[in-house]
């Protein structure tokens, strides 16, 4: 994953969290930087999984699979959590609203300057209609019982930049999951997304997100898939 310049922000903010029982899982597809000797200075580190894969959304399938535990969350090697609560938090959700999921905020940061906030992800309470009007929750910030995975299948391996859209709408919207949010920021992600980076890929985008509702059997309305990036500008801070 070539990630030696954010991965150890990455790693830390996983080492210092406060929950007893936290198995990280690092699924490597062959970096050729000294990535991995980084992640083997955390001995925090359960496993390593190191080997070629076709994208971010087989490396989390595979994670999915090796984990050993109740509930599943993703921290890209780019993200952090903010502080040392974050997984005590979603846990405590978890018990506290017997539910099969929960989801918070997002912020983006700046690349180099992660104190300087680009663009903030107010995710809101939840209402399964919300997806008719583009929204979404942010995937990073998403935690799933792995049973939910086992019983309503992984992530589709034939989207591109859509596949975390395709799951949870797949989830929350098809399956009716139970949820619940948490009204504080869960995870920062450094910048540098690559679904909106050009028009081309904002096409591409798009037509994926339709591709999902189309594959699950859903009717969108013609504008759920526009009104999904619009919603986006709304989140960037502007000077």
């Amino acid at each position: 994953m070539n990630s030696s310049g954010t991965i150890r922000d990455t790693l830390r903010s996983v080492q210092e969290q406060t929950h007893p029982e936290v198995e990280h899982i690092i699924i490597d597809g062959v970096s050729n930087d000294d990535t991995l000797e980084i992640v083997n200075s955390f001995p925090h580190v359960k496993i390593i999984r190191t080997e070629p894969d076709t994208g971010i959304y087989d490396a989390m399938n595979k994670g999915i699979r090796l984990a050993s535990g109740d509930i599943i969350g993703f921290l890209n090697s780019d993200d952090f959590y903010p502080n040392s609560g974050i997984l005590s938090k979603v846990a405590e959700a978890f018990t506290q609203y017997d539910t099969d999921s929960c989801y918070g905020d997002l912020q983006y940061v700046d690349k180099f300057d992660t104190s300087v906030i680009v663009r903030n992800w107010k995710s809101g309470s939840f209402n399964r209609n919300k997806f008719i009007t583009g929204w979404m929750p942010p995937h990073p910030t998403f935690f799933v019982k792995k049973q939910v995975y086992e019983k309503y299948g992984l992530f589709d391996l034939g989207l591109r930049s859509s596949a975390d859209y395709e799951l949870m709408l797949r989830l929350l919207y098809k399956h009716q999951i139970s949820t619940h949010y948490i009204s504080e920021t869960l995870v920062k992600m450094r910048t540098g997304g690559q679904s909106n980076v050009t028009i081309g890929n904002r096409l591409r985008a798009n037509g994926e997100d339709k591709l999902a509702w189309i594959i699950n059997g859903l009717e969108p309305q013609f504008y759920t898939t526009w009104l999904k990036p619009i919603r986006k500008i709304m989140q960037y801070k502007f000077f």
